[in-house]
């Protein structure tokens, strides 16, 4: 690469010791170089700052430094194996400036604003806003509504929900500079990123819908209530042809949900709402995000290849928004269900059609709670989806 060129870097390490993993996927993206952005990705691990203490040792100047832990982390040179990941952007005609809010229970509008105004200090013409923000937060959609307010129309959004395996316990999110970073948990991370050359966003999922609509008769965010004026789990228990001990087993109950989410009706094709539980005294469906009063919805199926395909149509829709420019990095935000879904042989087949996408150009993915890609619109929020950001 010539000098003064932008880059974009990965590297991975499977230590187990923190410093050393931090240390080693530090030094391998970067090789020496001065980056304006480093992104960490790692599952949940008792040595985080550690982790971050070794990532920062191998850093110079000004850089930023954000990132999050998942539920699965891949590089092309790494399948998932529990790795510490570091992506980093670098060179000539970039901007970054990130901010740092708490996503507590109802905040999550105001601490998306919040976190936007970075963006308010870029200059360059191609801009987004980045967002790293707890898995476990009430009302997800909330986010991307409070991001869109304050960034406004013409900066999209892409990003992704900290995970952990799908505990649904606790995530991380990380935040700081060269000099120190924080780890935070119940929060969300902005990072307004601007680029000299444009940066395209893809989105696919995969999905098709199965059966006839109903109508969101009673719902509340994430909850729903009642599916064509009836008890929206009873509903769907008949829909999907579950018996009553599977309805009231939790474990199996979220297992079979996985495979049936529910698809929105939008302008643009369906968003998927992953159900994560039930509420048998109510009868009520639990989702991450919102499933709107008065919309309609369906279930929706997928199979292997539908899933794996998706894969290469978001990043070839991501590196056709460059508008010809060359591409230099990719990051892939992957919904952990997804790879619950597939096991390990079909998260290789959609790794693989990744990087027969991508080729040669180097890229980072994880595995989240819930994906975010606004390019249009005020909806951006996803679930069971690939979501890819090129680089140029």
């Amino acid at each position: 690469m010539d000098e003064g060129a932008r880059w974009f870097g990965v590297g991975s390490s499977d230590a187990a010791d923190g410093a050393s993993a931090g240390r080693e996927a530090a030094a391998a993206a970067l090789q020496g170089r001065e980056p304006a952005l480093v992104i960490v990705l790692c599952q949940v691990r008792d040595d985080l700052p550690a982790m971050l203490d070794g990532v920062r040792s191998q850093l110079s100047g000004h850089a930023i430094v954000v990132g999050t832990s998942s539920s699965g982390q891949y590089t092309a040179g790494t399948l998932d194996t529990g790795s510490t990941v570091v992506a980093a952007y670098g060179g000539p005609g970039i901007e970054a400036r990130y901010r740092v809010a708490d996503v507590s229970p109802g905040r999550g509008r105001d601490a998306a604003a919040e976190v936007a105004a970075c963006t308010s200090e870029l200059t360059l013409p191609h801009q987004a806003l980045l967002l790293f923000f707890d898995g476990l937060a009430d009302d997800q959609q909330e986010i991307v509504r409070g991001a869109y307010a304050a960034a406004g129309a013409a900066t999209p959004l892409v990003g992704g929900a900290s995970g952990d395996g799908l505990q649904y316990v606790r995530t991380y999110q990380f935040a700081g500079d060269a000099d120190h970073v924080d780890v935070l948990s119940g929060a969300i991370v902005g990072v307004g990123l601007a680029c000299e050359s444009p940066l395209g966003i893809g989105v696919a999922h995969g999905w098709r819908q199965s059966g006839t609509p109903m109508s969101v008769t009673r719902s509340v965010n994430g909850k729903v209530f009642e599916l064509d004026e009836q008890p929206a789990l009873d509903v769907y228990v008949e829909r999907v042809g579950l018996s009553p001990a599977m309805a009231t087993d939790e474990s199996v109950f979220r297992d079979i949900a996985y495979r049936y989410p529910l698809g929105l009706n939008r302008r643009s094709g369906e968003d998927i709402r992953v159900i994560h539980g039930s509420e048998p005294d109510d009868g009520s469906l639990i989702c991450l995000a919102d499933v709107p009063q008065g919309g309609l919805v369906w279930l929706m199926e997928t199979d292997e290849d539908s899933l794996v395909a998706a894969a290469g149509t978001s990043c070839h829709q991501a590196i056709a928004m460059l508008e010809g420019a060359p591409p230099l990095g990719m990051l892939a935000f992957d919904c952990a269900v997804r790879k619950a879904m597939l096991g390990p042989a079909g998260v290789e087949r959609e790794t693989g059609a990744l990087a027969a996408a991508a080729g040669s150009i180097p890229y980072a993915g994880w595995y989240t709670n819930g994906e975010v890609a606004r390019i249009r619109g005020s909806q951006g929020l996803h679930h069971l989806t690939m979501v890819t950001l090129a680089l140029s």
